[in-house]
């Protein structure tokens, strides 16, 4: 029987771990998809989030936990943004659970910025520290003595161990942890290969594209729940100190913004399902807070774009996976087409701006898409740009004020091809790769693809600059519901 967090302790302290490892396929996102799922059985409400830009991770955190995972990531937001979303996130929830990546310490330079490391001190969370124990036995305590002296600011709480051969090995390793570490081990989870989610080039494959992810997270939510001792990570959560607080002025001026507005309600479509399924909710919410009203659209199933509709956003996905049937799909290509040469705003990331040029090619096929930019793309077998990237925007594009820092990321094994020589390009490429080293960004009239993904708390011009091109494209239609409503 667990011992969920009292109310009053919910709202003062915000219970929370950070889940780490030594090192990536540790199995700690295996670890913490059983761990979320196996709260939310017992009926206990677990906030989820993801440290760094990760969009299928999220996904599954999502539907294990039953709740919308957030990301964390101090390359993007400002110490108090990360707290303040955990607390926004979190104060109604029983516990928080944030995931980390790679391993603990690793970061994009010598002091660990933007490490995991760094997320639990700005947090002040403890840290549970997922070791995989394949070949070691007492050889662990060194290593977890080695992460809890690396950094004293970060504070290693327990020990899950993953990977056990048997019963005498689980023994030894958990005698010289607690012996030397003073640490508890909180759980030894068995050897067990069905204990993983299936592969792709991006990573792990989205849950949306599991036929049984109820009945998976399930399976390692039993594992879980046999193997690792819960009420003790309940305990250890609660022994997070209140959240730091490191300025008062943590609202935000969007709602200002859409006051602005004069109420004006711009509708925005945005291409969500298999083939296009990677938003940070917080760029979605941040449309919202300024007063778009958001229209689903299914590039696989829908025949054209919604009626009366102000801007487009394509954000980034698999579409070389599901190439066949958006090519098949040819009138709301055609549509799409149409709306961009009259216009309408769009913005398109990563995925959305393969699916925007002329085709996508595999190894094996050239698939149609919607032709509206002078470009193809080409698939690769590795990636073709990985990693955090800062942008400068150039002048004359419509979507960012000139000299604009951005941060973002990217992740893409295709690169662009054939592309026309007088291509106006938006963005100049000062970390990461873009388009060609150099570029990223193409502009053609309203419209706005990169393969840059950005995170609208780390910039919140970008929402902004959507609502105002959205209210621009048909000045008329606010006259005609201003008369109406006046």
């Amino acid at each position: 029987m667990l011992t969920l967090p009292q109310n009053e302790q919910i709202a003062k302290n915000v219970p929370r771990l950070v889940i780490g490892a030594p090192q990536g396929r540790s199995g700690k996102t295996t670890f913490t998809l059983g761990l979320l799922r196996a709260f939310a059985r017992h009926g206990m409400s677990v906030q989820p989030f993801k440290k760094g830009p990760d969009y299928i991770d999220a996904s599954w955190h999502t539907a294990a936990a039953g709740h919308t995972c957030r990301n964390l990531d101090s390359f993007f937001m400002k110490k108090r943004e990360i707290c303040r979303s955990i607390f926004d996130q979190s104060i109604d929830k029983n516990m928080t659970i944030i995931e980390g990546a790679m391993g603990l310490y690793d970061g994009l330079d010598l002091q660990g910025s933007s490490s995991t490391a760094e997320i639990a001190k700005v947090t002040q969370s403890p840290v549970l520290l997922v070791i995989d124990a394949t070949r070691m036995t007492r050889s662990i305590a060194a290593m977890v003595m080695g992460y809890q002296h690396f950094d004293p600011d970060v504070q290693i709480v327990g020990v899950i161990l993953n990977k056990v051969a048997r019963a005498r090995h689980e023994k030894m390793a958990r005698e010289a942890i607690e012996e030397f570490c003073k640490i508890p081990v909180v759980g030894a989870i068995p050897k067990d290969v069905n204990l993983c989610i299936p592969d792709r080039h991006l990573g792990l494959v989205t849950n949306g594209e599991m036929h049984e992810t109820d009945k998976l997270l399930d399976y390692f939510a039993d594992v879980i729940s046999e193997h690792v001792d819960l009420n003790t990570i309940i305990t250890l959560a609660q022994s997070a100190p209140e959240l730091p607080r490191y300025s008062e002025s943590m609202v935000s001026n969007l709602g200002e913004y859409s006051l602005r507005n004069n109420g004006l309600k711009p509708k925005i479509g945005i291409i969500q399902d298999a083939s296009f399924s990677f938003y940070y909710p917080e760029n979605i919410e941040a449309l919202e807070a300024l007063g778009a009203e958001l229209a689903p659209i299914s590039a696989l199933y829908d025949i054209q774009l919604p009626h009366d509709l102000d801007a487009l956003y394509i954000g980034g996905g698999f579409p070389e996976v599901f190439a066949a049937q958006l090519e098949e799909n040819l009138l709301l290509r055609r549509d799409i087409r149409l709306a961009g040469e009259k216009g309408l705003p769009i913005y398109a990331e990563c995925g959305g701006l393969m699916y925007l040029g002329r085709s996508i090619r595999t190894s094996s096929q050239n698939y149609e898409m919607v032709g509206l930019l002078p470009l193809d793309t080409q698939m690769e077998s590795k990636p073709q740009g990985h990693g955090y990237t800062i942008m400068e925007a150039n002048p004359g594009q419509l979507w960012f004020a000139e000299k604009t820092e951005i941060r973002g990321h990217e992740f893409h094994n295709s690169r662009v091809v054939n592309l026309a020589p007088d291509v106006k390009f938006g963005l100049k490429v000062k970390r990461g790769h873009g388009m060609d080293g150099q570029h990223d960004g193409i502009c053609y009239k309203n419209t706005f693809a990169s393969y840059n993904h950005i995170h609208a708390l780390g910039c919140p011009e970008w929402a902004e600059s959507m609502i105002k091109l959205a209210l621009d494209y048909n000045p008329s239609k606010w006259v005609q519901i201003k008369k109406v409503s006046g």
